[in-house]
């Protein structure tokens, strides 16, 4: 009896033996598989951990480069304000010195445009309106802020040189003399600023200025034609010519 319980066994173990076998691999299997994702998944993570690293180092490699140019940048940009910085400064002595310049040159302008007008009131009074009015436009132009020193001063020259000009020239003009109701048109001749003549249109009266007395004072007819023909002469209506005008001798006395 104890024989065919044995034999029954046998059979039992010989019978599960493969069925473990078959589970074991199964299990072998599985985890082999599971293993191989694991890996996948972790050379995945590592190649995207490269892909990363890799972005990173170029963006490195950019930041590092914009900030060199960055630095460059400023560094030209600090020695271009220290430049502006200094020429600053430089305008600002410049405009010192003009000031500085312009405080010393306003009196020397001024006493100019004075002695201008003293000079225009004691001298013959020719073209007195015209005289009178660019006189007036220097004084009105010396306090103007809206206008430069260099334009001032050119002006102020002008009008000395067309002063100066005036002793050098012959001119006729038609004006009036007199005041009021002995007011008349007359004929003026101007020989540079030696002598100022007059005549009536119809050469019935001549006459000149004595600078002397500072009036008019009239000439006898033996003037007549010398001065009808030196105011042709001015006019540019005649060639020009000697001319025979009397010329009143103005005496300076002297103190000793």
């Amino acid at each position: 009896m104890q024989v065919p319980a044995l034999r029954s066994l046998l059979f039992c173990c010989a019978v599960v033996s493969p069925i473990i076998n078959a589970t074991t691999l199964e299990q072998s299997l599985s985890e082999s598989e599971r293993l191989s994702q694991t890996a996948q998944s972790s050379q995945k993570r590592i190649e995207q951990l490269d892909d990363a690293s890799q972005a990173m180092l170029e963006e490195y490699i950019t930041t590092v480069a914009k900030a060199k140019a960055l630095e460059g940048y400023n560094e030209q940009v600090s020695e271009l304000i220290a430049a502006q910085h200094q020429e600053l400064q430089s305008y600002q002595q410049q405009l010192e010195q003009l000031q500085e310049t312009e405080a010393a040159v306003m009196p020397q302008m001024r006493r100019m445009v004075e002695v201008l007008a003293e000079f225009i009131a004691a001298d013959v009074p020719f073209l007195p309106v015209e005289r009178a009015d660019r006189l007036s436009a220097l004084q009105a132009l010396l306090p103007r802020a809206d206008v430069s020193m260099a334009e001032k001063y050119r002006r102020i020259l002008e009008a000395y040189q067309i002063e100066s000009d005036y002793g050098y020239s012959l001119e006729a003009w038609r004006g009036e003399l007199g005041v009021d109701e002995a007011q008349r048109s007359v004929e003026f001749l101007r020989v540079g600023r030696v002598m100022l003549y007059y005549q009536t249109p119809d050469g019935h009266e001549s006459g000149y200025w004595n600078a002397q007395a500072q009036q008019w004072e009239t000439l006898d007819n033996s003037v007549r034609r010398p001065l009808q023909k030196a105011i042709a002469i001015a006019r540019q209506q005649k060639t020009a010519d000697w001319l025979e005008l009397p010329v009143k001798t103005l005496v300076l006395e002297v103190q000793p």
